[in-house]
Order: C-alpha cells, then structure tokens, then sequence
C-alpha cells in the first residue's frame, strides 16, 4: 500500500470505526438499560427518549397507576379515604419510586412517603388550578420530583386531590449512568481506534523514517557499515531503498578515493624512486665529465649515451604518469578508423621486432583471419596496448630463448588478439590483481623489472573505450598469455563514444604518432599456407 492510500485509509479509520463502534456499543448499552428499566419499571418506550426526554419517560413510570387511580375515582370516589386502600394503592407505586398523596379540602389526609414530601419545597397547586392536559409536572428544589394530580369530588360532595409524586433522585442517576456508560464506551472506542492507528503508522511510517533518521546520523558521523532495510513496497521503502542505494554508492566512493589516496602516495613512492635511480647516473656521469673524469673521446661518447639514455627512461615515465592522468580523468581522446588488421600488425611487428631483436627474444606472428578484415579503432591506442603488453612480456622473460607470439583469430563483429610469452608467469593468487593501477606482482620496487605499474591498467581502459574486452591467462614458470578483441562494428562504437561525450569526457582528433619504420622483413603466416611460426626479422637475409 502506497502512502496515499495509507494516508486515506487512516482518515477513513479514524472517522468510520468509532463512529461504527460508537453505534454499535450504543446500541447495546441502550438495549440493555432498555431491558433493565422494562424489568424494573414496566416502561416500553425506550431508552433513546429516555436521554432526548427524561421527563417524559419518567411520566410514564407513574402512569399505570394513575390511569388505575383514575378507574377507582371514577367507580368508587369514596375508597380515597379508607386508609387500608390507599396502603396498598401507595404501597404498589414504591416500584415505580413514587408514593401517594390525598388532599382533602385544602388539607392532606394521606401522605405515602412523609420525609420526602416535607423535603419538597414548591407548594403543589391547590384545587381547580391543576391543568389535567398538560403532562406531569416538575417541582424542582432540594428534592426535586414529578406529580400528577387529579381533582374530583367524593359522594358526599367533598372536594379532594390524588396526587402521584415520583421521586426524581431515584430515577435520574440511573439515566445519567446510562448516558455516562455510553459516553465512556465512546470513548474508549476512540482511544483503542487511535491506539490501532498510532501502532500502524509507527510501524509503516515512523519507524522507517526513525530508521532513515539513525541512518543519516550515522552517515554524518562517517559510518558507512551498516545496511537499512524496509519490507515494505511504498514510497518510505523506497526510498529505503534509495537511501540503502546512496549509501553503498558513498561508501564506494569514499573506497574508491581511500585507495586513489593510496594508490597515489605509492605511486608517488614509485615514481620517485625509478626517477631516483636515472637522475643519479645522470649526476654522476654529468660530474665525471665536469671533473674531467673522462678524459677520452670514447669514455665522453660512453657518459654521453649513458646521460641520454636515463634521460629517456625519465621521459618515458613521465609520458605514463601523464597517460595515466589522463585516463584517471576519463579525457583521453580517441581518433577513431577503420584499419586493415593484416596492414596494421604487420607495421606494429616492424616496430615490436626492433625492441625484441635487442633483447634476443624471437617474435613470430600468426594471422588466422580471411583477407581483408577491418576493424574500427584508434591506432595510436591499439599500438601503445600492444606495446604495453609486449613491454610487460620482455621484462618477465628471464630465459636464454625468449619467444613472443601473436595470433589473430576472427569473431563475431571483430577480432581476437592473442599475446602470448614463455616468462616466468604469473602466480594465481596475482591474476586478479594485474589489471588494477599500480599493481606490480614485484612487491619490492628495487626489482629488475622496471615500472609503475600503469601499463596493463592502460591497456585495459583503452580496450574497454574501445568497447572490446581484455583477459589474461599464466601459469607459473610456464609463461602468460593476454588476450583482446577489438570491434569491426562501427555504429557501436560510435554511440558509445557519444554517450561519453553527453557524460563529459573529452573525446576529439588526436595526431597520430609518427613511428619509426625499419627496413626488417616480416612475413604473416595464414592458415592456409603454413602453421609453423617464422621469425619476425631475419638477420641472415
């Protein structure tokens, strides 16, 4: 149930089920005093008119034995002064809380109930002057009562007055009871119905929101561990839910800037000792040639080359912390086309064979692919993955023949692309781990291999940007393989680079790099000539 319908489903609540209750009690409590003054008095009005019109009802208490003592007036008028009748007539009315009295020529001769007629202040009117239509009449004072009165003459001609007093204190507190019961009785009705009303709103409406309200105190106060859950489905438990949602998303933000933190002081950490080491060659032979220290042509070319070389290793660290930079802010710009994949691999191999040739690592290609196939990326990007990769390969290979493979394979609106090395591997509990930014599985930084630990973290959001996927498979003292697709669907990777452009990122036309292309001699091997792998540069020819 939504809060709407809650909302109204209170109100209707909170007006219809006391006034249902209400009616309800009230008619049993008026049924039963009904029954009880039936019992006792003999009156079949009902107790409604005996709250809208006591009097009235009161009249009637009385009025059996008037209209008796009217038959006897009119048969035998003279039986009202024979004591021992009037005894009895007086005697029968105590159930109707009234007795009687007999006045005779100004002078009572009977009195029913002496105490209460002295208590009754008002003079009850004299002969002749009692209206017999009007109903009872009241007498208030100390004592108040009722009384019908009824003149008539005896045989002897004697003037005399039957009066019926009913004794209102008697009668009264019984009525005002039953008003009280009823009045408590709705009162208690309304209160259980608010009771009802006030434990249902708490439990779908304060609770949650007293639950939100520790949430947020908890939220102000840094804390981030804990969950908020609400059962229900309307607007509170949603935005439960909301709330529950906004919380694991601070949280992981606020995660994801302690390891930013983190990952920045190490890199800090890292770049300034592989920065360390080339500035103090640079120092060093910068001083050897100040103090004359190389004192031939040939030692002064050796510091020289020495001096350039650490130079460069510094520029290629700064060029990856500046990449890095970029690809942290989400504004590396991408220069989209369709590319030839047989053409392009065989200039990234003329360039790959050239640091390999140094390091005395065997480089062979294999495309599996039909002719022709086109795929839709950056060059530059694809060719500084390939490059990150292959570099990551050359450092973990730490054996007499070194062999790096490349195959293409064909898929479904692209291609695959395979790299695979005969390194050292990759221990398992590492894997998962090679792709994060400043991850190296040498924990030590004075370790032979250089790095910060950006090239794969590169590569892998190169290739997400290029809507492909990247993946990695080792085994220890075996060697590792990485693997990528890039997409020969244009129209996807088109959108999606718009949808970066109305998030904010940068996208736009970037100069591709000038590479440098020797004269080696590669050969692609396709499947339907020969599976044997060839070197990629050939010495010997």
């Amino acid at each position: 149930m939504n809060l709407r319908n809650r909302i109204l489903t209170s109100i209707f609540i909170l007006l219809f089920v006391p006034l249902v209750l209400g009616v309800g009690g009230a008619f049993i409590i008026i049924n039963y005093q009904d029954f009880a003054i039936e019992q006792e008095y003999g009156v079949e009005d009902g107790s409604v008119k005996s709250i809208t019109n006591p009097l009235r009802i009161l009249e009637k208490l009385a009025g059996n034995y008037f209209e008796e003592m009217l038959e006897v007036i009119e048969e035998e008028p003279d039986k009202f002064a024979d004591v021992q009748f009037l005894d009895e007539l007086n005697e029968s009315m105590k159930n109707a809380h009234s007795f009687l009295v007999v006045r005779t020529e100004e002078e009572y001769t009977y009195i029913g109930d002496k105490e209460i007629f002295e208590r009754i202040d008002q003079p009850i009117p004299s002969y002749g002057k009692y209206i017999e239509k009007s109903p009872s009449y009241y007498l208030g004072g100390r004592f108040p009562c009722l009384y019908k009165q009824k003149d008539f003459e005896m045989s002897d001609g004697t003037k005399a007055s039957a009066i019926i007093i009913t004794n209102l204190n008697k009668v009264i507190p019984q009525i005002k009871f039953m008003a009280i019961q009823v009045l408590v009785t709705l009162i208690c009705i309304i209160l259980f119905t608010a009771v009802i009303l006030i434990l249902w709103i708490y439990k779908s409406m304060l609770r949650p929101l007293n639950g939100l309200s520790r949430a947020s105190k908890r939220i102000r106060d840094g804390e981030l561990n804990f969950s908020i859950k609400d059962e229900t489905t309307d607007e509170i438990g949603t935005l439960c839910e909301d709330f529950e949602q906004m919380r694991i998303k601070l949280k992981e933000y606020i995660d994801k800037q302690q390891l930013y933190e983190n990952n920045s002081r190490e890199m800090i950490s890292n770049i300034s000792h592989d920065l360390k080491t080339p500035l103090t060659a640079i120092k060093g032979y910068t001083e050897g040639l100040i103090d004359g220290v190389a004192d031939t042509r040939e030692k002064q070319e050796k510091y020289l080359k020495t001096i350039y070389s650490k130079a460069n290793d510094m520029t290629l660290l700064v060029d990856e912390l500046s990449l890095y930079s970029k690809i942290d802010c989400d504004s590396m710009p991408y220069n989209f086309k369709e590319l030839s994949v047989e053409d392009y691999f065989a200039d990234c191999m003329e360039e790959i064979a050239l640091d390999t040739e140094v390091k005395g690592v065997r480089v062979s290609f294999f495309n599996y692919l039909n002719p022709g196939v086109k795929v839709i990326a950056d060059p530059e990007q694809v060719k500084r993955v390939i490059g990150n990769i292959v570099s990551n390969s050359l450092k973990y290979i730490q054996k007499e023949k070194g062999i790096i493979n490349i195959r293409l394979y064909e898929e479904d609106k692209g291609i695959r692309v395979e790299i695979e090395d005969n390194g050292k591997g990759i221990a398992k509990q590492d894997l998962p781990y090679v792709f994060d930014r400043f991850y190296r599985t040498d924990a030590s930084r004075h370790s032979s291999a250089k790095g910060t630990g950006l090239g794969l973290a590169i590569a892998k959001k190169i290739i997400e940007d290029h809507e492909g996927q990247i993946w990695i498979k080792s085994k220890e003292n075996v060697g590792t393989t990485v693997f990528f697709t890039l997409k020969s669907d244009f129209n996807s990777i088109e959108a999606e680079v718009e949808k970066k452009k109305r998030q904010g990122k940068k996208y736009g036309e970037k100069r591709r790099g000038n590479f440098v292309s020797k004269k080696a001699k590669i050969k692609s091997i396709r499947p339907d000539k020969t599976m044997k792998a060839k070197r990629m540069v050939d010495k010997n020819e």
